[in-house]
């Protein structure tokens, strides 16, 4: 812990101290009927004490400040998204005296208003908000209630959409109701909520039965494109719609015969957060009900765009939350993946080492080895895992373990890949849990090369003679996809001069800032060029001209290379 870190602790105890006092007013004005203090401020005024309670907490027992105050930034976000939105709503009507709210029923009232016949009701009185007004502002708070349980688990965000999509259903007494998401990657927009009897305006699959339980299943889990479909048209259009005469309007489809699939009428609102619309809400009447009216339309829009700006909030903060998650994950990963590797390489007699090790951010892919088991074997490792995070570092770790385990005894190359596959395929592991792996075990006494790949991993083999290169390897199942795979041996007299050397793929896929990769050409020139350099000055060579080579570019591949020449 550094002499900041030793006394960071101290602003955020002197807010906890702040925020505990403004509590105190709080509850207090509350009891004296000073004020009417919403449970927003309380709700945000907690999370701030909270949240500086924990993180100073998390100062003096020098668990990190990076931790600290990523978790600061967390709570402080979802204390700020309480409180905007209860800005903005405030400051969307005018202000009435207090002992003038006196709501009723939201039902009773909405229905009232609903159903009455459009007409100009007049100004209302200067400074005060109409019924139907504060019936809006009790609902937006019971939607930011809701937002909170949002981050409670996997489901929070789905059942926040259901409250919402039942919510304003049950307001608008619509039959059906639900809520699609726009998919920005795949211009789609699909179902995330769905309740009641929703009479499909769409163009039903030709193979699906129409019965009411397969219809409405069906619509719970579809998706339509942003064309060619009512949903999509109005999401693209951004503009509300009520639909009240179906069988005029062409964007209606009719499927029938059945009863229950005839249309009534519709409203379909837009999900819109300034210009841009995140998904729709839409409403159903079922055919021989009463139509929606256009005050039906008004308070399905006004409920929409509450909702609208509360599920952009809670998306941006569980976006932020998630982030987080995985920059820590990541970051323990990288930690494991450094301990893995040697500390430095290890002597061996009559071969010269060169390396490079490149981590790059987030991805915890590559590992090498250099084992010393007997005089007459000494194993050089190079893996590369695919996946990211503690996933790849799982298959990572167990790969290391089982070679480590198995190198010492007389089994050939190909031998010890094949029982290291069969162990990582037994595992419950998903299928994009794999890697690749050469193992290449020297016998010094008789200086024979044995080579065993898993995978795409390269091992070329240069004459210090006839100064040619071979491609040693073949390209074969990785490690840990299919557990029948057997590995072959592969070997190679090697003599004074000789070099042998393999490399993961982030060396010559390394991209620079036109977007053209490094390439396996330039390596092999490269090599061509300095082969009677030692090891390590060989290795050193590629990794400043790979490193020149992409210049500003963003690394997006560990980078790996072991080198062996025999001396």
């Amino acid at each position: 812990m550094t002499f900041n870190d030793r006394f960071a602790y101290i602003p955020l105890f002197a807010i906890a101290a702040m925020a505990l006092v403004l509590m105190v007013l709080l509850i207090i004005s509350k009891k004296r009927s000073t004020a009417r203090v919403s449970f927003v401020i309380f709700a945000a005024d907690i999370i701030v004490i909270i949240a500086s309670i924990i993180a100073g907490s998390m100062f003096v027992s020098g668990n990190g400040s990076g931790t600290a105050m990523a978790f600061y930034g967390c709570a402080l976000a979802v204390a700020i998204f309480l409180v905007v939105p209860y800005g903005i709503m405030l400051s969307t009507f005018e202000p009435k005296k207090i002992d003038k709210l006196v709501p009723k029923s939201y039902n009773e009232r909405n229905a009232k208003l609903a159903e009455q016949p459009q007409k100009d009701k007049g100004p209302e009185k200067s400074g005060e908000l109409s019924e139907d007004e504060l019936a809006m502002l009790d609902v937006n708070r019971d939607f930011m209630v809701h937002a909170a349980e949002a981050y409670d688990s996997d489901q929070g965000y789905n059942n926040f959409l259901d409250y919402i999509n039942k919510t304003i259903k049950e307001h608008i007494n619509a039959d059906g109701a639900a809520i699609m998401m726009v998919d920005d990657f795949e211009d789609l927009i699909s179902v995330k909520a769905f309740d009641g009897d929703f009479p499909p305006p769409y163009k039903l699959p030709s193979d699906l039965p129409h019965k009411p339980v397969r219809v409405s299943t069906s619509f719970k889990f579809a998706s339509f494109p942003l064309q060619d479909n009512i949903f999509g048209e109005i999401a693209k259009s951004g503009r509300p719609e009520l639909i009240d005469k179906p069988e005029i309007d062409d964007r209606i489809y009719q499927n029938g015969p059945e009863e229950f699939l005839e249309c009534g009428s519709y409203i379909i609102v837009p999900l819109k957060v300034q210009d841009t619309v995140i998904g729709i809400t839409a409403f159903a009447r079922k055919n021989g009900t009463q139509k929606f009216t256009k005050a039906h339309l008004g308070i399905a829009s006004t409920l929409t765009d509450f909702a609208a700006a509360i599920i952009k909030n809670v998306i941006t903060v569980k976006d932020i939350i998630e982030r987080s998650e995985m920059n820590k994950e990541a970051e323990i990963a990288m930690r494991i993946q450094t301990t893995l590797r040697p500390a430095k390489l290890p002597l061996v007699k009559g071969v010269q080492l060169g390396n490079i090790w490149n981590q790059a951010d987030g991805v915890c892919g590559d590992y090498y080895d250099v084992l010393v088991s007997r005089k007459d074997r000494v194993s050089f490792i190079m893996s590369d895992i695919a996946g990211k995070g503690t996933s790849s570092m799982t298959v990572m770790t167990m790969i290391r373990a089982m070679l480590r385990l198995v190198v010492n005894t007389t089994q050939s190359a190909g031998k010890i890949l094949t029982w290291v596959n069969k162990g990582i395929t037994s595992e419950s592991f998903s299928t994009d849990h794999f890697g690749s792996v050469a193992l290449i075990n020297y016998n010094p006494v008789d200086k024979v090369m044995e080579i065993s790949t898993g995978g795409i991993i390269p091992v070329y083999y240069f004459d210090g003679e006839t100064k040619e290169l071979t491609l040693v390897s073949q390209s074969s199942d990785p490690i840990g996809v299919e557990k029948t795979s057997e590995y072959k041996d592969f070997v190679q007299n090697v003599k004074s001069g000789d070099i042998i050397f393999t490399y993961t793929d982030g060396i010559v896929e390394a991209l620079n800032e036109d977007g053209a990769q490094y390439t396996t050409e330039k390596l092999l020139n490269l090599i061509k060029a300095n082969y009677t350099k030692p090891s390590k000055e060989l290795a050193n060579i590629i990794k400043n001209d790979v490193k020149n080579f992409s210049g500003n570019a963003n690394q997006h591949d560990d980078e790996s290379l072991l080198i062996i020449k025999i001396q």
